[in-house]
């Protein structure tokens, strides 16, 4: 038996909670507002609302997912990993189950919505759900699957990129083979838009931070740098440097902090340098110490 830590253990736990979380939202989305108004919103999901409506619903969106997914699962045990094959089916699973319970105990009671606000809500909680799945280094398998091999050969593509192509593809198949309806297209493809920027910003909002230089004096920057630690808990870096005009010697203080903590960070060096010249800049992922570790899943 193996024995965790209680830091492990910990992560355990949060990593379990993200899961189920996401599949609840996830499933939750699909269910209620994407397959009862037959918007096939990409991936293995969407392939089984087309399949499913096609059919007359005769076997269920969720029966559905669970069959498409196997042979997906055997690609994925051969090219990425039996780890992220067997977390995958358990979240393939409990989703599927999940949305075949939403059918019977929300949807006929829940009221019908407008159609453009049915694709909004879905496609935001699709995007969410699945993006909590995926910052576990999950995935709810199909699609999702064929998107971890791309990345794999094209690591500066985006997740979300990827699903997005796949999803406008299968979409379009589906609006022009089966349901043969414009709008309905046009109305889906908003709701997988929606779905990208929400599965970005769960994905990867977390791990977002701000790339901060602070060009000051050295003299200025041992108070700014006691400051960043003492008042904000922030690690830093210093860099000798030399003004391009002046010939005058600088020091250059980089950090990474959280977005929520840059107004404090702008006190700080108003405090004790207001003439520094500050650059400011996104940094999208991050990895070390407060921040992801460096052998964390690529996403």
């Amino acid at each position: 038996m193996i024995k965790l830590d209680k830091a492990k253990k910990k992560h355990l736990l949060k990593q379990c909670a993200l899961v189920i979380i996401g599949c609840v939202i996830y499933s939750f989305g699909i269910a209620v507002f994407l397959d009862p108004y037959h918007m096939a919103a990409g991936g293995v999901t969407g392939i089984s609302i087309i399949i499913n409506d096609a059919i007359g619903g005769k076997i269920g969106t969720g029966w559905l997912i669970l069959i498409i997914n196997v042979p997906l699962f055997i690609i994925g045990l051969i090219f990425i990993g039996k780890t992220f094959v067997l977390t995958s089916l358990v979240v393939v699973g409990l989703s599927s189950g999940l949305m075949e319970l939403w059918e019977y105990t929300v949807v006929p009671y829940i009221p019908k919505v407008n159609i453009i606000v049915a694709s909004i809500v879905g496609g935001a909680l699709f995007g969410i759900g699945l993006g909590l799945v995926f910052r576990t280094g999950s995935s709810t398998g199909g699609t999702d699957i064929i998107v971890k091999l791309i990345r794999k050969k094209f690591r500066y593509v985006k997740t979300g990129i990827i699903s997005m192509v796949i999803d406008l593809v299968i979409v379009t198949a589906g609006a022009l083979f089966v349901y043969k309806d414009l709008e309905l297209m046009l109305i889906t493809i908003g709701s997988i838009v929606i779905f990208s920027v929400m599965f970005n910003r769960a994905l990867y909002g977390g791990n977002s931070a701000m790339m901060v230089f602070i060009i000051t004096t050295k003299e200025r920057a041992e108070l700014i740098c006691n400051g960043l630690l003492k008042q904000l808990d922030v690690g830093a870096t210093i860099i000798d440097g030399q003004g391009a005009y002046s010939g005058a010697e600088k020091t250059i203080i980089m950090c990474a902090i959280k977005n929520y903590v840059y107004p404090r960070l702008r006190d700080v060096v108003k405090e004790y340098d207001s003439g520094a010249f500050t650059i400011v800049s996104s940094a999208m992922e991050i990895y070390g110490e407060g921040y992801k570790p460096q052998d964390a899943a690529e996403l």
